[in-house]
């Protein structure tokens, strides 16, 4: 889909029962907004479950996976971190950045995007600390901003593939048209 080598998204951490609809919505905000991939914990089953079916209705490629360590995933990822946090740089001053030195270096991009109080050995694996905005938000809306400004707006564009449905953009109403054969 893009230009920039693989980007995939780690949803480190996830309490079940209080971020069930949040760590679903990293998964369908990764996929949606040009991600190849996400991580989640493997305690969050349920969210993989939900991200898998949206790709099957609605297309790909997009990979949905659990991992039983997230921190080791990030310890051990061969390419770069970013991770998500208000704490960080702020993303206008480091996109260019980002996006320049992952075309340069052709390496693999892994998103981290916390739950709870993120451990600092994260913040130290980090290539880049990224801050949208040094303000207490959501972290799907830190993702979004986030890989928008990567993939400067080409996601918008995407074509899925061996999707079921699609939605028709419309001034109002709903439609969504199957691609099924009948």
């Amino acid at each position: 889909m893009n230009e920039t080598p693989e980007v995939a998204v780690l949803r480190l951490g996830h309490r079940p029962g209080r971020d069930e609809r949040m760590t679903t919505h990293v998964g369908l905000t990764a996929r949606a907004l040009g991600a190849d991939r996400v991580l989640f914990p493997d305690n969050a089953g349920s969210s993989l479950e939900t991200v898998a079916d949206i790709t099957d209705r609605f297309g790909g490629p997009f990979a949905a996976e659990l991992t039983d360590s997230p921190r080791a995933v990030v310890r051990n990822w061969e390419g770069r971190v970013a991770h998500l946090t208000m704490y960080g740089e702020p993303v206008q001053d480091v996109e260019s950045e980002i996006r320049t030195t992952l075309q340069d270096d052709g390496e693999p991009l892994l998103v981290v995007v916390g739950a709870e109080k993120v451990p600092f050995d994260v913040y130290e694996a980090a290539d880049w600390n990224v801050a949208v905005t040094n303000q207490p938000h959501s972290e799907v809306a830190g993702l979004a901003v986030f890989l928008d400004r990567l993939f400067d707006g080409r996601e918008l564009e995407r074509e899925w593939e061996d999707a079921d449905r699609r939605v028709i953009p419309q001034e109002t109403g709903k439609q969504v048209e199957s691609l099924e054969e009948e």
